[in-house]
């Protein structure tokens, strides 16, 4: 069964890619501090792809724009944000969200502004 279906789980902090495959990524997002309300040290906009969350557990609000405008995630809804767009997300402790994007995203192809 091992090379027809892989299992993948993600616990610890922070942002971990679970499976990549062909041009995209499939990644778990876990609270982490800076992730907290009123802690993002950055926002930041992958130039390249659009980047989508769907929420599994907890509360997450998606941080869009310069200006900051909030988008609280609903579970199991689709948030797609379009390549350029500047954003960030506040987790509460127990969220977890699924993160798909461009395999190639990274810091070279990214941009990120300190707030």
């Amino acid at each position: 069964m091992d090379n027809i279906i892989e299992i993948r789980e993600y616990t610890g902090e922070g942002f971990k890619p679970q499976v990549d495959f062909g041009a995209w990524r499939v990644a778990i997002a876990n609270f982490k501090p800076d992730w907290a309300k009123g802690k993002q040290p950055y926002i930041e906009r992958h130039m390249q792809t659009d980047e989508v969350f769907v929420l599994l557990s907890g509360e997450v609000t998606l941080l869009i724009g310069r200006e900051i405008t909030e988008y609280p995630m609903e579970p199991g809804k689709i948030y797609n944000v379009k390549a350029g767009t500047w954003h960030q997300m506040q987790m509460s402790e127990d969220a977890k969200v699924l993160i798909v994007e461009n395999l190639d995203t990274s810091r070279e192809n990214s941009e990120y502004i300190t707030l």
